[in-house]
């Protein structure tokens, strides 16, 4: 089967449209219309349906644009190799972790990470949804349990715990901190919407406070906003750990509650365990961790 013509079928393809694919590849409309002809004849068969607003895949289609998605990522791939087999780290490293993590742990720690590796540029990709590694939808993963997906490297980071906190204003403000799961009735729970993705610990502990019927409830659907709303008075917060040196305001409540550790991974796909792209972050998070680690003994938060 010709490479050229597969290239120019998976870019009209993924364009919808001969004029955008043929922009993309510096070809004519005309020059595209006859490549994918030749490919329809070739397999014997109808690639796109032709509607006046674009082009729409077939089923024969869908299956072809399968293929050569998995033949782009894993060209991707090869390229990545080829790039990183120089001294520099440099280029392009796709991560993704949850929202929580990436917005109150990750994010604040990479300008260590630029100051090191100018030349490299992360996309951060904050999602709940796991990923697909092996397929290159992100190149390094951080995520708050063991990743199941096969052909991977993986590394447990740290664990996590999740935490009741609130602000000294809001105490002092309230008759000082509640002194048993009773006087959750005084006031107001704030937590992640139930319904939001999240780790089950988190979900059980709400679950569990939920019981004691908050005077009030503020729920968002992630620990940023949670954080948000705790650091402006406005309640109790279940929040991970990991928050409590880089926001020394909050004050641990209830803390004999006992949640189960959480495990931290990182993981990244067996063909890029020689990237030095993936192996400079992956030692950048393992040297803050351990620098966070050590932070919290001082603090006698540990």
């Amino acid at each position: 089967m010709n490479w050229d013509k597969l290239r120019i079928f998976h870019a009209v393809a993924d364009a919808g449209s001969l004029t955008h694919a043929g922009d993309k590849l510096n070809l004519s409309q005309s020059a595209v219309s006859r490549q994918i002809r030749a490919l329809e004849e070739a397999l014997g068969a109808t690639l796109f349906h032709r509607h006046a607003r674009g082009l729409i895949l077939t089923e024969q289609g869908e299956l072809l644009f399968e293929a050569t998605t998995a033949m782009s990522k894993r060209l991707e791939t090869a390229a990545a190799r080829i790039r990183d087999s120089e001294e520099e780290v440099f280029g392009v490293l796709r991560v993704t972790t949850t929202f929580g993590f990436g917005t109150l742990w990750l994010a604040p720690r990479l300008p260590k990470l630029y100051e090191k590796y100018p030349d490299l540029n992360i996309d951060l990709m904050l999602e709940e949804r796991v990923l697909d590694l092996p397929m290159r939808e992100a190149d390094v993963a951080i995520r708050m349990k063991e990743p199941s997906q096969v052909d991977l490297v993986r590394k447990r980071l740290m664990t996590v715990r999740m935490i009741l906190y609130a602000t000294k204003a809001y105490l002092d403000s309230h008759g000082g901190a509640p002194q048993t799961l009773e006087d959750i009735s005084k006031h107001r729970l704030i937590c992640q919407n139930p319904a939001a993705p999240q780790v089950g610990v988190g979900a059980r502990m709400v679950s569990h406070l939920m019981a004691y019927e908050p005077s009030s409830l503020l729920t968002v659907n992630n620990y940023f906003g949670v954080l948000q709303a705790v650091l402006n008075n406005l309640g109790l917060g279940v929040l991970p750990d990991y928050v409590t040196e880089d926001f020394p305001d909050l004050v641990p409540v209830l803390s004999d509650i006992e949640t189960a550790d959480v495990p931290v991974y990182l993981a990244y796909p067996e063909e890029l365990r020689h990237s030095k792209r993936v192996a400079a972050f992956r030692d950048f998070v393992q040297d803050e961790i351990i620098a966070h680690r050590k932070q919290l003994k001082q603090l006698g938060k540990l």
